[in-house]
């Protein structure tokens, strides 16, 4: 089997909140497909990411989106005058710089870029 893309799908409280805050902290500017009612596809880089509108609470393990950037550093400053809440920016010698944080729906995510 030869993986050919990837769909990566999120639950979100309120969609139409969630596309602004997505569109707006990832600069994305590729139009949306609405695929079915409550669900939102947009392109993110390589994967497409689906926001469908349901219950976000937990039960269990969460799935963590980590994304890979050409510079995490910068999109930390980027992100913080954003005012999104970040986690903090870790350095491993000539491995990786990484942050996390989450979306307003607790969907945990992380940027990284290699060091």
């Amino acid at each position: 089997m030869i993986v050919t893309s990837a769909t990566i799908g999120l639950p979100v409280s309120d969609l139409q909140e969630a596309e602004k805050w997505y569109r707006r902290v990832f600069e994305l500017t590729a139009p949306s497909v609405e695929p079915a009612p409550g669900v939102l596809e947009i392109v993110l880089g390589p994967i497409e990411l689906q926001l469908s509108e349901e219950p976000t609470a937990r039960s269990g393990a969460q799935l963590v989106l980590r994304l890979g950037v050409d510079d995490a550093p910068a999109e930390y400053r980027r992100f913080s005058d954003l005012g999104v809440s970040l986690g903090p920016l870790e350095h491993v010698d000539g491995a990786v710089d990484y942050f996390d944080f989450t979306d307003p729906d607790g969907n945990a995510l992380s940027l990284y870029s290699l060091a």
